[in-house]
C-alpha cells in the first residue's frame, strides 16, 4: 500500500514502486496518489490533486475531504491487510495513518523526513513509535532518528535520478520556437491550486515589468501535472504578456531559461539540479504565517539554501513576494554575468552535495527487504 498527497509525493513512489516491480515482479500496489502512481500501476483508490494543500486555513477549508479521504485509507488498511505500508511524505495525515497501521500489525515505512530540522524536533520521537523505518533523502537527517536510536536509512533524494531533460538546451530551444539571442525566463507558480491562486498574479504582475526592461525576452511556463488548463488558463488569458505553456517536458523548459521564478518545494531543487539561477517566492495565508515564524527554526525555506547551509537564492516570502521585486531579481540575473555565475557555481555545489543518485532503486530495495523479512 503506496499513500502519497501532493505531486512530488505521487512522483516519489511512482518512481520507486517501478523500481519495486524489478525486484518483485509479482508485487501489487494500490492507495492514495494521482498521475504518475496510476501510470505505474498502483491502483488510486483517491486522487490526492484535491486535498494536495499547504497551510493551516487550506487544510481546515479541504478538512472534510482529507477526513474522508483517511477514513478510507484506514479501512483499506484493515481490508486489504498489505505486506508494507509506505507513507510517502503528506506529514500529518501519514503519521495518522501510519499510526493505524501499527496498530493492525502492518509494517510501515515512511519515505521522506518530516523537517525536524526546521521545526518540532520532538516528531522524531513521535514518528519512531508508529514506523518500522524511515527513509530519508538528506544525509543530514540520519543523526536526528540515530540519536533516538530509531531505524533510519538514507536513501538519496529521488529527484537526482529523474531530471534529465530529454534534448540537449539547442534540440529543446528549436523544439519551443524559441530565439537564442534572447534570454529565456521560466515560471514555475506551484504545483497545488492555492499555490497558482496566490502566485501566478505576483509572477504575471513581474513577467510585465520585466518585459518592459529587458526587450524581446522570452517566457516559458512548464505546466505541473497537478495543474488542469482551467486552473491555469483565466490568469493566461487576462495577461497582455506572451507567456508559452509547456506540458509534460519540465526539464527541457528549465533547461532552455537562463533565469526562474518559482515558488518554493520540490521544484526548487530540480532547478538547482539544472544549475539555472533563480529567486524563489511563497506566499501563504496570514495565519498560517504567522505561525510558521514562530514554529520555524530555520533561516531558509528554499531547499538549495537549506542544503548550503547559507542565503545562496534570494527568497522573497509573504510581503517580500511582489511583482516589483521578483522583476528585479530575474533582471539583476539577466544583466549581471558575475552575479548570475556564482549563482550556478553555488547551485552545482548543491548538487554535488546530493549524490550520483539511485534514490529510487535504494528505496525499494529497503521495501522489498521489509516485504521478505
Amino acid at each position: 500500500m503506496l499513500v502519497a498527497g501532493e505531486a512530488s509525493g505521487d512522483q516519489h513512489a511512482a518512481s520507486m514502486f517501478l523500481e519495486l516491480k524489478k525486484l518483485l515482479p509479482k508485487i501489487q500496489g494500490f492507495g492514495m496518489g494521482s498521475q504518475k502512481m496510476s501510470e505505474a500501476g498502483i491502483n488510486v483508490h483517491v486522487d490526492s490533486a484535491s486535498i494536495a494543500v499547504i497551510g493551516l486555513i487550506e487544510v481546515i477549508k479541504h478538512y472534510s475531504e482529507i477526513k474522508q479521504a483517511l477514513k478510507l485509507m484506514q479501512t483499506l488498511v484493515i481490508s486489504e491487510n498489505p505486506d508494507l505500508l509506505v507513507c510517502v511524505d503528506y506529514k500529518e495525515f501519514n503519521y495518522k495513518l501510519a499510526a493505524h497501521a501499527k496498530r493492525h500489525g502492518i509494517k510501515v515505512l515512511f519515505y521522506v523526513s518530516p523537517q525536524v530540522w526546521a521545526w518540532r524536533p520532538g516528531r522524531v520521537v513521535e514518528y519512531g513509535k508508529v514506523i518500522d523505518m524511515m527513509a530519508v533523502i538528506f544525509p543530514f537527517e540520519t543523526r536526528y532518528y540515530q540519536e533516538k536510536n530509531i531505524p533510519v536509512s538514507y536513501v538519496g533524494h529521488p529527484s537526482v535520478d529523474k531530471v534529465h531533460p530529454q534534448y540537449s538546451i539547442a534540440e529543446a530551444k528549436a523544439q519551443f520556437h524559441l530565439d537564442s539571442d534572447h534570454p529565456v525566463v521560466g515560471l514555475l507558480p506551484g504545483s497545488r491550486s492555492n499555490e497558482i491562486v496566490r502566485m501566478m498574479p505576483v509572477m504575471l504582475e513581474a513577467v510585465e515589468k520585466i518585459a518592459k526592461q529587458i526587450p524581446n525576452v522570452q517566457f516559458l511556463l512548464p505546466q505541473a501535472d497537478s495543474v488542469s488548463d482551467e486552473m491555469l488558463q483565466p490568469y493566461l488569458q487576462a495577461s497582455p504578456a506572451k507567456i508559452k505553456v509547456i506540458k509534460s517536458q519540465p526539464y527541457d523548459v528549465i533547461q532552455c531559461c537562463n533565469a526562474v521564478m518559482t515558488t518554493s518545494g520540490t521544484a526548487t531543487l530540480e532547478i538547482a539540479l539544472l544549475t539555472v539561477p533563480m529567486v524563489i517566492a511563497y506566499r501563504l495565508s496570514p495565519i498560517t504565517y504567522s505561525l510558521g515564524r514562530l514554529l520555524v527554526k530555520t533561516p531558509f525555506i528554499g531547499l538549495p539554501n537549506i542544503i548550503a547551509g547559507k542565503g545562496i537564492i534570494k527568497e522573497l516570502i509573504q510581503h517580500q513576494a511582489t511583482g516589483d521585486n521578483l522583476a528585479a531579481e530575474i533582471c539583476k540575473i539577466l544583466s549581471d554575468s558575475d552575479y548570475a555565475e556564482t549563482m550556478r557555481r553555488n547551485l552545482s555545489n548543491v548538487k554535488n552535495k546530493l549524490g550520483t543518485g539511485g534514490g529510487s532503486k535504494k528505496m525499494a530495495e529497503l521495501a522489498a527487504k521489509m516485504i521478505s523479512e
